[in-house]
């Protein structure tokens, strides 16, 4: 049968002209390549795997990854995929995984299959108990995700606050945790430790807290989502993957440090059973038999074509060339930062991480705020990401901090990037990190109760954006981006609400940017 082509269609506008208006839009964006942008992107510096990454989407951008027996190419990629990750991270024979559409997608799978094993072992159903997941406070959002769907309770560890082994967990604390219950152990479904974790890029004593597990007979989940193909070749590491004994699962991120276009990610299993448990299967209504290994039915091929093109191509030696350079740029401005008068880097950083809080140790007048420090990074063109601080469970308190996500690009454009972070800490040196009582004046005031803010309805929560002057974010014309101005003062409200509150109000931020708007 001959396709018609496309000019003979009733086009509503013609292709030329769709792609200028897409690449219209993307110049608004910040950009995703040259290394200006510390958070989010995950530059390689290498033009030609963007290319071949693209060849590849290309080539599976039809191809539906949700039956593998119609489209036999999408479990050859899986395979061969899931079988670099193994023998990468310490798995043997009887480890198996899964690509998945990215790290949350991974983190939720694990904590599926956890609870779904511990039920099964109890003969109970869904919704029927209440099991606790253990793990340090920095474990990253999508565990209080999982949880969230899953039922499971989040029983969150305080980590250290200070010193070498800043925002990393005692592994004695968090196995006192396993049995402090009625149950003891046995309410546990899943422990979970990072390597490293994202906010202060420590690295959780996987092998302690793996051991302490399996004497009580919890599994261990590590979420290296944003280590997994960086830590391999970092020299000097402590025991952290499957190589571990006791580590049930693991989950890394090919989008990141191994290069591929987003969204992908792999979730690897020490046994089958385990995994087997995160499938969803059904033939109980009259269309075709429905088996799922992950959350999504139908899959693009893309990611997945692309996250093995890469890895076909660079190989263990390639990553490892790429991981040299993201280390010494890492380290590189670990010393930079460390030369800054009123800045200091948090802990021990594992892997091509770097999280910046002020140096208390420095005069009140020569301290940096890190959130100032941001915004004056910013002004010159550089994106740092902001991080609240957080008051654990213990008292104890958590920094704020600025997040620096570095990648093999940044070794290339040290020259330029490290005098600008001197210079904006020079030009916010001695200022007060931004007073929220200005902005909570104009708030009514907050509920008491345990949610304040939970029945915020869609309008009032829009009232109080515009009341702090939010309201308007990516509104301000046709040309005008998303973005939401200098992030201490938003950062410094975050801290200063209730969390449901300001939960909320970043519900209805993000909600209505992507709102169509009035013609």
């Amino acid at each position: 049968m001959t396709r018609p082509a496309l000019d003979a269609l009733d086009l509503e506008q013609a292709p030329e002209a769709v792609l200028a208006a897409l690449a219209a839009l993307r110049t608004r964006d910040a950009p995703t390549h040259g290394g200006r942008v510390l958070s989010y992107v995950y530059d390689p510096g290498v033009p030609e795997l963007d290319e071949l990454a693209a060849g590849a989407v290309r080539a599976m951008q039809p191809v539906n990854g949700l039956d593998p027996t119609t489209f036999g190419s999408v479990a050859a990629l899986e395979r061969d995929v899931v079988a670099f990750a193994r023998d990468l991270l310490g798995g043997d024979e009887d480890t198996v995984g899964t690509v998945t559409s990215g790290g949350t997608e991974s983190c939720l799978l694990a904590v599926q299959s956890a609870r779904d094993t511990w039920l099964a072992e109890r003969g109970l159903r869904p919704g029927e108990a209440r099991p606790r997941l253990v793990a340090p406070v920095t474990v990253h959002a999508a565990f209080h995700k999982a949880a969230h769907l899953y039922g499971l309770e989040l029983d969150l560890v305080p980590v250290a606050s200070s010193g070498p082994s800043a925002g990393a967990v005692d592994a004695g604390v968090l196995g006192a945790r396993l049995t402090a219950g009625p149950a003891g152990a046995a309410d546990v479904a899943l422990v979970v430790v990072s390597a490293p974790s994202y906010p202060h890029a420590a690295l959780d004593p996987v092998a302690e807290v793996a051991a302490l597990a399996a004497d009580a007979g919890v599994p261990v989940h590590v979420d290296a989502c944003i280590g997994g193909f960086a830590l391999p070749f970092w020299p000097d590491l402590p025991a952290w993957d499957l190589r571990v004994p006791g580590v049930t699962s693991l989950s890394a991120d090919l989008h990141k440090y191994a290069f591929a276009p987003k969204g992908a990610s792999v979730l690897l299993h020490r046994d089958r059973d385990r995994q087997r448990a995160q499938y969803f299967a059904t033939t109980r209504w009259p269309g075709y038999p429905v088996v799922n290994p992950t959350l999504l039915g139908s899959r693009s091929g893309g990611p997945l074509g692309a996250a093995w093109a890469i890895l076909r191509a660079l190989g263990r030696d390639g990553l490892a060339t790429l991981a040299g350079r993201a280390r010494r740029a890492t380290l590189a401005l670990g010393d930079a930062v460390s030369g800054i008068e009123g800045l200091r880097v948090v802990g021990v950083p594992a892997g091509p991480l770097l999280a910046v809080a002020t140096d208390e140790e420095a005069a009140a007048d020569r301290r940096v705020d890190p959130h100032l420090w941001a915004d004056a990074v910013a002004a010159h063109g550089w994106t740092l990401q902001a991080q609240p601080g957080l008051t654990q469970g213990d008292g104890t308190r958590l920094p704020h901090t600025t997040h620096l996500t570095v990648t093999p690009v940044t070794e290339g454009v040290l020259e330029d990037l490290v005098p600008v972070l001197a210079a904006a800490a020079d030009k916010v040196r001695g200022r007060p990190r931004p007073d929220a009582t200005a902005l909570l004046g104009a708030l009514p005031p907050l509920d008491g109760g345990a949610r304040p803010g939970a029945g915020l309805d869609s309008a009032a929560a829009a009232a109080l954006l515009d009341a702090i002057g939010l309201g308007a974010v990516g509104e301000e014309g046709p040309d005008a981006g998303p973005g939401v101005g200098p992030m201490a003062p938003l950062l410094a409200l975050v801290e200063a609400l209730p969390a449901p509150f300001v939960e909320r109000l970043l519900v209805e931020l993000l909600a209505r940017l992507v709102e169509p708007r009035a013609a």
